[in-house]
């Protein structure tokens, strides 16, 4: 198949047309109407340096909260109330330490200074959030994404101390799970996100659980 070139029309290929490997489409922007129909559509940007990739994966890497698994550490560190868990007080700080944070195998990074204005701006917007977790006043975990309607899109975590990121992610999804979010999109596979029950599901249920809780724009 042939990888799509967007122009300034506000518009995706259908996502059944991508590569074996997920990309879908290349080039266009980071305007917010663009982010936000490309999450409700199950698209999302990735890469290092222009152009603009963007990605729709097949089978898809998600978590119903429901399914949500915490280790004895996590349990054992919610029961000592361990950390201060907080909801979008920092999304600036999260954001830049996703964006810094060493990983292994990884040299660069996809968190670009666009990716980072870009989702300040649906921050500001409403649609993108953060979950923190501090210690004795210092953000030493956490994580954002994208919110709309039922589902939750997560796009990076960061920890500076053990366990700080998973302790983010376990309170953040009991969170949504009280608001109501049936589905986190985890994007694609990491052994990380499976131990705390996320799964694949195939690329056409995904769609029909994107068309089922994210309403029409």
């Amino acid at each position: 198949m042939a990888i799509f070139a967007l122009s300034d029309e506000l518009s995706f290929p259908p996502v059944h047309l991508a590569e074996k490997d997920g990309l879908l489409a290349i080039g266009g922007d980071l305007d917010p109407q663009r982010l936000l129909l490309a999450y409700t559509s199950g698209i999302f940007p990735w890469y290092e340096a222009p152009p603009v990739l963007w990605w729709c994966p097949n089978p898809r890497f998600v978590l119903f909260p429901g399914e949500l698994r915490k280790s004895k550490t996590v349990r054992s560190l919610l029961n000592k109330n361990a950390f201060q868990f907080t909801i979008d007080q920092d999304f600036e700080q999260v954001i830049r330490h996703c964006r810094n944070i060493k990983r292994s195998n990884q040299d660069g990074t996809w968190i670009t200074e666009d990716v980072v204005r870009a989702y300040q701006q649906l921050h500001r917007q409403g649609y993108a959030h953060s979950a923190e977790v501090w210690k004795d006043g210092i953000l030493v975990g956490g994580l954002y994404g994208i919110r709309l309607g039922q589902v939750f899109f997560g796009e990076s975590m960061f920890s500076l101390v053990s366990n700080a990121s998973r302790y983010a992610f376990t309170c953040y999804t009991e969170q949504l799970k009280t608001e109501g979010v049936q589905l986190i999109d985890c994007q694609v596979y990491s052994e990380y996100l499976e131990s705390m029950g996320a799964r694949m599901i195939d690329g056409k249920e995904f769609d029909a659980l994107l068309k089922e809780y994210i309403p029409a724009r």
